[in-house]
C-alpha cells in the first residue's frame, strides 16, 4: 500500500518543483502527519461510548488512539477539568500515506452526494482540516456492529508555507476538492 509515497517521489516531486521553482527537493513540501480525532460530549452520560471510539479509531487506522482530557472546567456544558472528552491518533510515514490512500480512493467516494471537500478548510499555514459525519464510510467497520454513529476530524498537516502549496500537494496526492 506504499502506492501514494511511491507517487509523491515519482509525480508529485518532480511537479511542485516545475510549478513553485524550487531549486532544492528539501524545499518541497510534504505531508508532515495525520491527526484523527473524534470528540465524545456524552462520556458523563454513556462512559461505554468512549470505548466504542476508541474500537472504530483503532479498527480504521490500525493504531492504538490516546483518550484526550478537558484542560479546564466550563460550566455552561457541565465540564470539570481532567474528565476524558475525545480521543485521536497521529499517523506519520507508512500507516500515514496507507491512511490517506484509503480515504481518497475507498472512503470518500462512498460518501451520499459526494462533490469533493472544500476549498476553504486550510488555515493560513498549509495545514488542512476536514470533518466527517459518520464513520461508516470506512471499508473496515461493520455497519451491524456500530452503537452509535460518530464523527470525527482529520488534519493534514504538511510541510507548505502556504495554502496555495499545501492545496497543489494535496491535489497531486489524490484529495478530491470541489470543482
Amino acid at each position: 500500500m506504499e502506492i501514494l509515497k511511491e507517487q509523491y517521489e515519482k509525480e508529485v516531486v518532480p511537479a511542485l518543483m516545475k510549478k513553485f521553482g524550487y531549486k532544492s527537493i528539501m524545499e518541497v513540501p510534504k505531508l508532515e502527519k495525520i491527526v484523527l480525532n473524534i470528540g465524545l460530549g456524552d462520556t458523563k452520560e454513556d462512559p461505554k461510548s468512549l470505548e466504542g471510539a476508541m474500537k472504530d479509531i483503532m479498527t480504521i487506522t490500525g493504531q492504538k488512539p490516546i483518550i484526550t482530557k478537558s484542560k479546564k472546567s466550563i460550566a455552561a456544558f457541565k465540564l470539570r477539568a481532567g474528565v476524558n472528552v475525545g480521543v485521536k491518533v497521529t499517523l506519520r510515514k507508512g500507516k500515514m500515506y496507507d491512511f490517506a490512500y484509503k480515504l481518497f480512493n475507498v472512503a470518500l467516494p462512498r460518501v451520499r452526494d459526494f462533490r469533493g471537500v472544500s476549498n476553504n478548510s486550510f488555515d493560513g499555514r498549509g495545514n488542512y482540516s476536514m470533518g466527517i459525519k459518520e464513520q461508516l464510510i470506512f471499508p473496515e467497520i461493520e455497519y451491524d456492529k456500530v452503537d452509535k454513529i460518530r464523527g470525527m476530524d482529520i488534519i493534514f498537516v504538511t510541510t507548505a508555507k502556504t495554502d496555495e502549496e499545501a492545496k497543489e500537494l494535496l491535489t497531486l496526492l489524490g484529495m478530491p476538492f470541489k470543482k
